[in-house]
């Protein structure tokens, strides 16, 4: 991950904090992981040795956040019980300008337990014990850190697209945390919120840079390659592109586009944490299963880390008469019990497919790959902005009703027109994001160039 590429002199240079809420956090944290101390993520209310009253105040929260995201979808009820927790992470409307830096209720609340009970404090004194700059993918443990006294730089990794005043200090024009954006309208949100300008810097996501091969993005184009390839099998987005396309990928890419023979279009549709949509990956398993078993699509059911998912999957999918397939490597589902093994194995699946498709969470940011997202619909309002986020990049589009996509799926992939947003994704979206990242930590300039990463 350094300037070489080999990232050996980034080893144990920081302390990489997350959270087990969902994936969003934990996943960049993952790929923090390289240069953090002992190769390790810190899990705030998972790691060894924290106090039961500060497990019990983690494990509440994220307990009341799953059963509400999955029981969204029950009638009136369910939306009426998801929309009042919504409207606590809501993000103000950007226009007009204005100062937002009020703490909101959700921040009150946070300092309370961190001054009045000691949140996090046995966290912050253990990891004080060899201060390194921490990195924080949620923004409490880097309140924590300050409020405590943390003797190294404080970091705090923004997620989403955009976010709300949570993601704030209570004090924010005082406070000495410094933030990683992962675009420009966060840059932006972060000093409404009266965090002083000197403490963003506008880096991208942190995508796997296994998936990326350094700072040439080698891997990304070989990948980015074969799927316009697969992804445009009648020409027509390259006839439109092709100088472009030659000047990034070279004059011999998919050279006999028209002739090749043809290719199994790999399809990943990849649950969130929560285990929310569940549903919806067997409707397209079923819209799609004469393509799949003819060969012509292969379906990856991400389940995560989550076995009632793994389990609904595998019986919903022999129940639709597509047992064989699962047995052939028609379907395959992506479960691990560990959540290490289960980053590192989606890094991988993420080198084989050619689409995505998903709500739009921090998955989003993985068009800066070159990767083509269909968006499921969002599940709270930071999704609605990750949402806008892809399609302003135009590596994103929204899917149409899944019980047909055996029709306009294939339409979208004769005209080309996925091969488009794969080609947006990776343009206008940033790839970079964990090397520049690298190069704060470090003291470095962040100079890595690439397209406007302002949208």
């Amino acid at each position: 991950m350094s300037k070489g590429g080999s990232g050996e002199s980034l080893k144990n240079i920081a302390h990489v904090v997350a959270v087990n809420m969902g994936y969003g956090h934990e996943r960049p944290a993952h790929v923090l992981r390289r240069f953090a101390v002992g190769g390790k993520i810190i899990i705030a209310n998972e790691y060894e040795g924290i106090p039961e009253h500060d497990k019990r105040l983690w494990d509440n929260g994220r307990k009341i956040y799953e059963k509400i995201s999955r029981f969204k979808k029950v009638p009136i009820l369910g939306r009426v019980v998801f929309s009042l927790m919504d409207e606590l992470q809501k993000i103000p409307e950007f226009y007009p300008r204005r100062d937002l830096s009020s703490p909101s209720l959700q921040v009150r609340e946070l300092y309370y337990l961190i001054r009045q009970k000691d949140h996090m404090r046995h966290l912050i004194e253990k990891l004080s014990k060899n201060p390194k700059p921490l990195v924080c993918t949620f923004m409490s443990p880097a309140f924590a850190a300050e409020e405590f006294g943390y003797p190294e730089e404080i970091f705090c990794l923004c997620t989403d697209a955009d976010v709300n005043r949570a993601w704030a200090p209570l004090h924010p024009r005082k406070s000495r945390i410094r933030y990683f954006a992962p675009n420009g309208r966060v840059v932006e949100r972060l000093q409404l919120y009266g965090v002083s300008p000197g403490n963003v810097e506008l880096t991208g996501f942190p995508l796997p840079t296994e998936n990326v091969g350094g700072l040439d993005a080698k891997v990304a184009l070989v990948d980015l390659q074969r799927r316009i390839c697969n992804l445009d099998p009648n020409g027509i987005f390259v006839a439109h592109t092709g100088q472009a396309l030659t000047t990034y990928l070279g004059p011999q890419y998919c050279k006999n586009i028209k002739t090749k023979p043809s290719q199994a279009i790999n399809l990943a549709f990849a649950i969130g944490g929560a285990g929310a949509q569940r549903e919806n990956g067997i409707v397209i398993a079923k819209s799609l299963s004469r393509a799949i078993k003819q060969g012509k699509i292969i379906l990856h059911l991400v389940a995560g880390t989550r076995p009632d998912v793994d389990e609904y999957f595998r019986k919903e999918i022999r129940n639709i008469g597509l047992g064989d397939a699962l047995k052939k490597g028609g379907i395959n589902i992506l479960f691990e019990k560990d959540r290490a093994e289960y980053f590192e194995n989606f890094t991988k699946l993420m080198r084989k497919i050619d689409i995505l498709w998903t709500k739009p969470s921090e998955l989003s940011f993985y068009t800066g790959l070159g990767i083509p997202v269909i968006m499921a619909p969002t599940v709270g309002s930071q999704e609605d902005y990750n949402h806008k986020w892809l399609e302003q990049v135009g590596g994103g589009i929204d899917q149409l009703d899944p019980r047909y996509a055996n029709e306009w799926l294939f339409d979208w992939i004769e005209s080309g027109a996925l091969a488009s947003k794969a080609w947006n994704g990776f343009i206008e979206a940033p790839t970079h994001g964990a090397y520049r990242i690298a190069d704060v930590l470090m003291g470095r300039p962040n100079t890595i160039h690439e397209l406007p990463l302002v949208v």
